[in-house]
């Protein structure tokens, strides 16, 4: 896990060498945060490229496992991540006979490259953002995991050169302008999402641009020619042919699998244990690997009513694991908030991020370097309320209407509280009506905005607005992977983790272990009340029933609603109202609106947006 930067001169730009030369070394500067175990440059021969990398020493932690590498005078990379299937690809690789000298996975991924070209990405078992310039075809190519949890940014400066970096801030580093996006803010104060809504490409901010999750970037600076192409995509139409019996122990085979080869690790691992299901199952998994000798970090809320601990420390004791506990509050948070916004770049949709902050924050001062998490896991299997709701219109849809009324019931009992009646069924019937719905619906919340300027609000092309046409949950289920929810929690976790110089690893994003998920039918996904049922099933026995069978999903969900309502955090906000108004943002009327009262944070959230918004 690392820190990478790029500067491609255009052909002829001898004049440019020197400042290249320094702005490189500024660029790894700015991301010492993710590397801090060492620092490494490259420059071309006839300095037409500059690598920087910062580096997180995980696996081979000696010298040779430095970068930026080279292989065959030919091939030099930059690389940000961990291939988890480095061992298997290595023997692969010998047995075609590759030679290698270290034992890091980059010089894998190298030797994976050059052996195979671009065919190699398929074979990639892991997280990453690599860059590797191809020497013989004057080629740059950049590329990210499939379902993007490592950044890559890149964008292009006033004098056209090629910039690419781990982070945006180290473009901004050498005078890159920071602009965001207005229509990216308006979409964001209105529901809190910061994911791009032109295109996968864009980011947050005017002229910064993202190699989207499974796509490859090839540049050609002589050519001044710059391709993106997807390399890998899940399958929407696979189909398990198995019984329940049967996915059952296919998944719980592929999870320990996942898990085993996400410790692959020359430093100590642990684990982020909340009191569910997701962080519960891994933390088995590891145990079952490692036994006792291993470490969890929590963020409890003592007195909040959706407070973990009870359950964090029953399942500790349960696995006999070192469990470790942060308590963040209303003075952390106005004191660190600012920090953790310089580190994430773009807007959080809640508090909730600030208690995984904290918690990477714990892991650092005790000596972890790895985390694995449970990001993937809800976006997989559906575990989320609004999945409840898509699941029983696809029965009505199907005409299952006995299983409909059951599931219905069931999931009532668990307390799933969401309006569901006859508008509900005729969207079963109609799904591109209501998708029509949903997109009209927020196009109103962006119209409907207090203290935004009618002609901002008229100028947002409102054909950018666009719902998934659910048909079946998988429908969904792909959104929220690759473009509503996932995107930004991977955004969350990575910034979170490496703002400590600290590794976070996802094994419910394993190819494997995503691909069999995936093509599981929805009833193997939701059933009798339950969302990740075939998860639950495959821990019942393992894991105390209490977390197996739980009802509530939280996850370190802080209360924010009481930390806005302190005196530090109301005075931060009034000082963002002020910002916003003389950046022209909002109208002056909203120094004179009232703070909202504690209730109405977790409907609205509008004043955690503008705080956010002015922090950035």
């Amino acid at each position: 896990m690392c820190g990478i930067a790029g500067i491609i001169l255009p052909p002829g730009q001898v004049e440019r060498q020197q400042q290249a030369a320094s702005d490189i070394r500024s660029m790894t500067d700015s991301l010492a945060h993710r590397g801090p175990d060492g620092e490494g440059f490259w420059t071309h021969p006839q300095h037409q490229v500059f690598l920087g990398h910062r580096r997180l020493a995980i696996i081979d932690l000696s010298p040779a496992g430095a970068q930026p590498m080279h292989a065959l005078n030919r091939y030099s990379i930059v690389y940000n991540g961990e291939i988890y299937n480095y061992i298997e690809l290595r023997d692969e690789l010998k047995s075609a006979g590759m030679q290698f000298h270290t034992q890091s996975d980059t010089e894998v991924l190298l030797a994976a490259f050059a052996h195979w070209g671009l065919q190699c990405l398929e074979k990639l078992d892991g997280m990453f953002a690599f860059a590797i310039w191809d020497e013989q075809t004057q080629t740059l190519t950049l590329a990210r995991d499939r379902f993007g949890q490592k950044p890559l940014y890149y964008c292009r400066d006033t004098d056209h050169r090629f910039l690419f970096a781990s982070e945006m801030k180290a473009f901004w580093q050498i005078g890159f302008p920071k602009k965001p996006e207005a229509q990216a803010m308006l979409y964001f104060l209105a529901t809190g999402k910061a994911q791009s809504l032109l295109s996968p490409e864009n980011s947050f901010y005017e002229n910064i641009f993202q190699v989207p999750a499974a796509h490859v970037l090839q540049y050609q600076p002589h050519k001044n020619e710059l391709t993106i192409s997807r390399y890998w995509d899940l399958d929407r139409q696979a189909v398990f042919n198995g019984d329940a019996k049967q996915a059952i122990a296919q998944f719980s085979e592929a999870f320990q699998q996942s898990v085993d080869k996400s410790l692959r690790a020359d430093v100590a691992c642990g684990s982020s244990l909340s009191g569910g299901i997701d962080s519960g199952s891994i933390a088995y998994a590891i145990s079952r690997r490692l036994g006792s000798n291993y470490h969890s970090f929590s963020a409890i809320f003592p007195g909040f009513e959706k407070d973990e601990s009870v359950l964090i420390s029953e399942l500790a004791a349960y696995l006999g694991i070192c469990s470790h506990t942060i308590q963040p509050n209303e003075e952390t948070l106005a004191g660190d908030l600012a920090q953790m916004l310089y580190h994430q770049e773009e807007p959080v949709g809640s508090a909730s991020v600030f208690a995984q902050y904290q918690v990477f924050k714990l892991a650092k001062e005790k000596g972890i370097k790895v985390l694995l998490d449970g990001q993937g896991a809800d976006e997989l299997l559906g575990g989320y309320d609004t999945s409840v709701g898509w699941f029983l219109q696809s029965l009505w849809r199907s005409g299952q209407w006995k299983n409909f009324q059951h599931e219905k019931r069931a999931f009532r009992r668990h307390g799933w509280s969401q309006s569901y009646g006859f508008r509900n069924q005729v969207a079963a019937l109609f799904p591109a009506a209501a998708q029509s719905t949903l997109e009209r619906r927020e196009r109103q919340r962006i119209q409907q905005l207090p203290y935004v300027s009618e002609d901002r609000k008229a100028a947002f092309p409102s054909e950018l607005i666009e719902k998934p046409l659910v048909l079946h949950l998988n429908d969904l289920l792909y959104d929220e992977l690759t473009r509503s929810r996932l995107p930004e929690l991977l955004r969350y976790a990575d910034r979170n983790s490496m703002a400590f110089g600290c590794e976070v690893r996802l094994p419910f994003l394993n190819n494997s272990l995503a691909t069999l998920a995936f093509s599981l039918p929805p009833t193997l996904k939701l059933k009798e009340g339950f969302r990740k049922w075939v998860l639950r099933a495959s821990m019942d026995q393992k894991l105390p029933a209490a977390i197996v069978w739980q009802r509530g999903k939280t996850g370190f969900e802080p209360p924010q609603s009481q930390w806005m309502q302190s005196p530090a955090m109301r005075d931060q906000l009034r000082e963002a109202r002020k910002k916003l108004v003389a950046d022209g943002f909002l109208e002056p009327a909203v120094l004179n609106a009232p703070l909202s009262p504690a209730a109405a944070y977790d409907r609205e959230n509008a004043d955690w947006r503008q705080l956010v918004l002015a922090s950035l």
